[in-house]
């Protein structure tokens, strides 16, 4: 039994959550790119003097799932009494970090009176790091590490509060936006909030008080995991999808899992999952551990804060080799667009277990990479993150939501901050009717984001999925459709663009993304007719469709539903 005075644990950990929150909002501020500012590709966290996480802002999966074995194997290269205040320390490499080295993690000590009393840290996407392609993101053609830019092992960039200038011209010598330089000046901001408000609660309550309570948040945490996995049925569960391919006229790659609830864990089991492959897109383990913890939080405990005490409910195994676990070297930088393939077979073993708290498939998104040597404004080097974020899977009870990442978290970049930083001009960004999975409650829409290149030439690295295989229903539930991309829509050299090719462009070319549609739940003879009625008015559904798919039939001014008709139809 606890002897923490419960008012004292309820402040305390509502303060260390609230750290990490206000860590992300100064990150945010202070960032130069839009991956950060705009795109909100990061995450922060707090952990105890022994590096065990105790709580996360509200961030990406893909970061979090992560970040509690990260920082244990960064600190096993800086153990207790080699850090002092103000230090900073970072890593990118695959293996340990997030799956591929554009994210950066940072791990600041925190100290109060002399004794360490925790550690602040984040990660951040950044838009650069070197390599073959601008955005170091490319597919096609890469089978190593050191292809894809500069790899950093854990290794001081602050000491006593003061930035390492030789670690930052090492940096600097290896990216092609500089922006990458004020991020990593801003992560270190981020951890300094972390700091002083841990330093706070610690002035406050005592150190020791301090680390009691994260000790029971530990173990408070594990034992609301442990009684949430009882509650589900023991068994194995199996499920499969595949990613359509590793680029042009390569093989489709098989996902395939068996997911076992048992006595105080959950086990996820890859084995069966094909082989990794000689192109910038593995998905090492750390990044296959985080989308599987994120499905299974999702459906067991999704109202608590994330920390140690519950992810260490949770087991990994994925055989040494395989594209869930490839030997360290692999290619990675691309890697993100197995987050939707992860945990939607984990979403869909889960569906078998619990399916009112499941989602069906979503869109995933379009996130190609437009550079250039010279802006006709600037006269520099330009890169945009081009993202187009579709729809979120239908859930048993309501209808998934438009242009809404998930499971990532992301965001879709506002697109005057695109034109604004690149020599591009949107020409539509809209829904696309029609294309979400049918159901009782249908899926998020398609997304369309046409973009015309201002600048005489430059490069589109693509990338994307589900332009093969479709987001997959639930339980009668339709598939949505299909994701493209297409070069000059309309005119007389269109011609559709691979999901993972890299691609020239000249001056007025038009880059039309389509993201898929994300698949329904139920039977869509099922569905109110006043909602389709209502997606009918707002253009999300055609009259054909509403009749053909969803039995439902409207007055010939297509204001009502025509009640009689419909019975018929549904007859």
């Amino acid at each position: 039994m606890s002897t923490i005075d419960p008012v004292t644990f309820s402040v305390v950990w509502g303060g260390l959550l609230s750290t990490a929150a206000e860590m992300g909002s100064t990150l945010l501020r202070t960032a130069y790119s839009m991956t950060v500012r705009e795109g909100s590709d990061f995450s922060t966290g707090v952990f105890d003097a022994e590096g065990n996480m105790i709580a996360q802002g509200d961030y990406s999966p893909g970061h979090l799932g992560s970040m509690a074995f990260t920082v244990r194997e960064m600190l096993a290269y800086y153990p207790k009494g080699s850090l002092g205040p103000g230090d900073a320390v970072i890593c990118n490499d695959p293996t340990i970090g997030s799956g591929h080295l554009p994210d950066f993690f940072m791990v600041t000590p925190v100290f109060h009176e002399g004794e360490l009393i925790g550690y602040a840290v984040n990660i951040a996407h950044h838009m650069d790091v070197g390599g073959s392609a601008p955005g170091s993101e490319e597919v096609v053609g890469i089978a190593e590490t050191c292809q894809e830019g500069i790899r950093l092992m854990p290794v001081l960039l602050y000491k006593a509060g003061e930035p390492i200038k030789e670690v930052f011209r090492i940096i600097e010598g290896n990216v092609r936006i500089k922006d990458v330089l004020g991020d990593l000046h801003a992560q270190y901001a981020a951890n300094t909030t972390g700091v002083a408000r841990m330093q706070a609660l610690a002035r406050q309550y005592g150190a020791e008080q301090l680390a009691a309570c994260m000790s029971e948040i530990l173990a408070r945490s594990h034992q609301a995991m442990v009684e949430a996995i009882a509650e589900l049925p023991k068994g194995t569960y199996h499920f499969h999808d595949v990613l359509d391919d590793v680029g042009p006229d390569t093989d489709p790659v098989p996902f395939v899992l068996a997911l076992t609830v048992d006595d105080g864990r959950i086990v996820c089991d890859w084995t069966g999952t094909g082989p990794q492959r000689p192109a910038g897109i593995n998905a090492y383990l750390q990044y296959t551990r985080s989308y599987c913890i994120a499905a299974i939080k999702a459906v067991t405990l999704p109202k608590s804060p994330q920390n140690y005490g519950i992810i260490r409910c949770i087991e990994i195994v994925a055989p040494k080799g395989s594209y869930v676990n490839p030997h360290p070297g692999a290619a990675s930088g691309a890697r993100a667009v197995n987050a939707n393939r992860i945990y939607e077979v984990v979403m869909g073993a889960l569906a078998q277990i619990v399916p009112d708290r499941v989602i069906a498939a979503s869109s995933g998104f379009c996130n190609p990479k437009v550079s250039g040597t010279l802006s006709p404004y600037t006269g520099k080097p330009f890169l945009a993150w081009m993202s187009a974020i579709g729809g979120v899977g239908a859930h048993r009870h309501r209808d998934g939501q438009e242009a809404t990442t998930s499971p990532t978290n992301g965001t879709n970049t506002p697109v005057e901050v695109q034109e604004m930083n690149a020599p591009v001009f949107i020409e539509r960004m809209e829904l696309i009717p029609d294309t979400a999975g049918a159901g009782r409650f249908r899926g998020g829409m398609a997304l369309r984001k046409d973009v015309r290149l201002l600048a005489d030439s430059g490069l589109v690295t693509n990338l994307g999925d589900r332009y093969v295989n479709s987001p997959y229903g639930l339980e009668g539930g339709h598939p949505g459709t299909r994701a493209a991309t297409i070069l000059n829509p309309g005119r007389a050299d269109e011609r559709s663009l691979h999901s993972k090719g890299t691609y020239a462009l000249r001056k007025g070319d038009v880059l039309s993304m389509r993201t898929a549609g994300a698949g329904g739940f139920g039977d869509p003879a099922a569905r109110d007719p006043a909602f389709v009625l209502r997606d009918v008015r707002r253009g999300l559904v055609s009259e054909a469709a509403a009749r053909d798919t969803y039995k439902v039939a409207l007055t010939p001014d297509g204001r009502a539903v025509d009640a009689p008709a419909t019975a018929a139809l549904r007859g």
